[in-house]
């Protein structure tokens, strides 16, 4: 496979992370990643795994927050054919209001995997706004 079709790959991943969210699936959502993936969440919560990330998000799923999409193209660096470091903005609304305090950046570690990229790590970090 291509870097360039990998690229594809993963950026549908990403798209496919806002949908599930979007549409209150934690098990879509969770599909998402590796099993045995490490989730740190925008509070500094540390989920271990596949099932953690699903029950986790089945609650806050329920609420009414809901991510943007971002115009900023990800940063995608491969380690490996197999690996890559990913870095994306992210933003969200609540009660579909813009809000600027959970503006942050992410990092995921894409792995593929038999079933296709999934992420075997996500950390989601607050932008300090000035």
């Amino acid at each position: 496979m291509s870097t360039t079709e990998a690229t594809n790959e993963i950026n549908r991943l990403l798209a496919r992370l806002t949908e599930t969210w979007n549409a209150g699936d934690s098990a879509g959502y969770a599909d998402l990643f590796t099993a045995d993936a490490d989730y740190v969440t925008f509070f500094g919560l540390h989920l271990k795994g596949r099932e953690a990330i699903e029950e986790t998000h089945r609650g806050l799923f329920e609420t009414s927050i809901k991510l943007d999409e971002s115009d900023v193209e990800p940063s995608i660096r491969y380690i490996t054919d197999d690996v890559a470091v990913v870095v994306v903005g992210g933003a969200s609304s609540v009660n579909g209001v813009p809000d600027p305090s959970r503006t942050s950046t992410v990092t995921f570690t894409a792995l593929r995997t038999p079933e296709g990229w999934r992420f075997a790590s996500f950390h989601n970090s607050r932008v300090i706004q000035s």
